[in-house]
């Protein structure tokens, strides 16, 4: 017994480790989008033109990755912290998430609009959509549960494990669409010389591979059981507080 709880915290004193390996990627992918789109697509405007479109792929890498990825790891990454601070600093991420793929949203569908480009008729499009329309449900959803005051403590412990599954699939789906916008970027833009290995290309099949990993990575992080938040014992004392008040009983101060 000793000597698998001392596995266990051996396992998870790797997780700063594992965390600091996934900011790095999450950065990296930011930092290539923008290279990618600044040195290679002409850089960045609001007017409608080619250089409107490119606040796209950097606000969606930025927010439904990078920020969304963050968001899921906040109670792996602080969890020592008060849980209550970590919620907040969890929907926060979120939001900021949301907010900066709205702007990454209009950026596209107003330089469709101005090039007199059809709206939502490729796979990529479909699967964005999705997953922005979700990870708003998402949002709504996870707000109305743990951060408003309404809801009831078994309505959350009934929704906390649909809350998590579907927010690691849609993040997965954030990442699997970010990998199709590449390709379509790539096969619309440089189709000519892709095949012959052009800096461009080689730079995004590059981001693409970063994308991954930190999926991956992230994916690894919330699943690890010895990751989990550990116990305490504040918090175990208000869940019985709080049992034995709605079982009827009371509660010696």
């Amino acid at each position: 017994m000793e000597e698998e709880a001392s596995r266990r915290w051996l396992e998870g004193g790797s997780l700063p480790w594992y965390v600091a390996g996934s900011q790095l990627l999450g950065v990296a992918s930011v930092v290539i989008t923008g290279v990618w789109m600044g040195h290679y697509r002409g850089g960045y405007a609001w007017d409608g033109s080619r250089q409107e479109f490119n606040v796209h792929p950097l606000c969606m890498v930025l927010g439904m990755i990078f920020l969304y990825g963050d968001a899921i790891m906040v109670f792996r990454a602080f969890r020592n912290e008060a849980k209550r601070s970590v919620k907040i600093l969890h929907g926060v991420l979120h939001l900021l998430a949301l907010l900066i793929s709205i702007i990454g949203m209009v950026a596209v569908f107003q330089y469709h609009d101005a090039r007199n480009i059809p709206h939502m008729y490729s796979l990529h499009s479909w699967c964005g959509m999705l997953t922005f329309v979700l990870f708003i449900a998402q949002w709504l959803m996870g707000f109305s549960f743990f951060l408003f005051p309404g809801a009831t403590a078994w309505l959350r412990r009934a929704y906390l494990p649909l809350h998590v599954f579907f927010g690691l699939a849609l993040f997965g789906l954030a990442v699997a669409t970010c990998l199709l916008g590449i390709m379509e970027k790539l096969l619309l833009s440089i189709s000519e010389t892709y095949s012959e290995f052009a800096p461009e290309g080689v730079l995004a099949n590059t981001l693409g591979i970063v994308l991954l990993a930190f999926g991956v990575l992230v994916g690894y992080v919330v699943t690890r059981d010895e990751f989990k938040r550990p116990p305490h014992p504040e918090e175990e004392a208000l869940s019985v507080h709080f049992k034995t008040l709605t079982d009827g009983g009371s509660v010696s101060p």
